[in-house]
């Protein structure tokens, strides 16, 4: 089945997470279908002189993003959703250190095996990451942070960044907005400054 909305996150940025709970909304209201993909903030910033305070999130992140990976991989595309929904729900809503814990109660709250946990320091799951994160970059164009969304086979663009979470009509505005942008070949970018969590 084609995607209706490409969704890029790394699970780590509370941005991010807002972003997709929007997307979530959104596209169960239209009856869309979400293609979710994994981006890594560690790919995007390797080489990179990143502050201390979030060089330890971005490993942890690189955990959790395995898990994502590997849950794909056993159980298909709408586990990687259900995933991301638990874990993200503990860490970003729930304010929670994403630990090994929290990574086993989200497995389990997504109906998803156990075992699974074993992959979280499996580096050879991050070639998949990469090639996820790689594609998403490809569909901006240029290098982007955490989210990106593509609607059906238009360009990808970072963001949209949303705080708090839109919803109801306002998150059906924003959708139609950003679907509008997105047709517009010669549209690049619109920013301002954003709104505190």
């Amino acid at each position: 089945m084609t995607a209706d909305v490409t969704f890029w996150f790394d699970p780590i940025c509370p941005f991010t997470w807002r972003t997709s709970r929007w997307v979530k909304e959104v596209t169960q209201k239209r009856n869309l279908v979400v293609s979710w993909r994994l981006m890594s903030l560690a790919t995007l910033n390797a080489g990179k002189d990143v502050p201390e305070e979030y060089r330890e999130p971005m490993a942890r992140g690189a955990r959790a993003s395995r898990l994502i990976v590997a849950a794909g991989q056993r159980s298909g595309e709408p586990a990687v959703e259900r995933l991301y929904t638990e874990i993200g729900t503990r860490v970003h809503w729930d304010g929670r250190e994403l630990s090994t814990e929290l990574l086993q109660e989200s497995l389990e709250a997504a109906g998803l095996p156990a075992e699974l946990l074993e992959v979280v320091d499996d580096p050879s799951l991050d070639q998949a990451i990469r090639d996820s994160h790689a594609e998403g970059q490809t569909r901006v164009g240029t290098e982007s942070g955490s989210p990106i969304i593509a609607i059906g086979e238009g360009p990808g663009f970072f963001g949209p960044v949303v705080s708090p979470v839109p919803e109801g009509e306002a998150a059906e505005k924003l959708f139609d907005a950003v679907r509008l942008l997105a047709a517009v070949p010669e549209f690049s970018e619109l920013k301002r400054s954003r709104n505190p969590f």
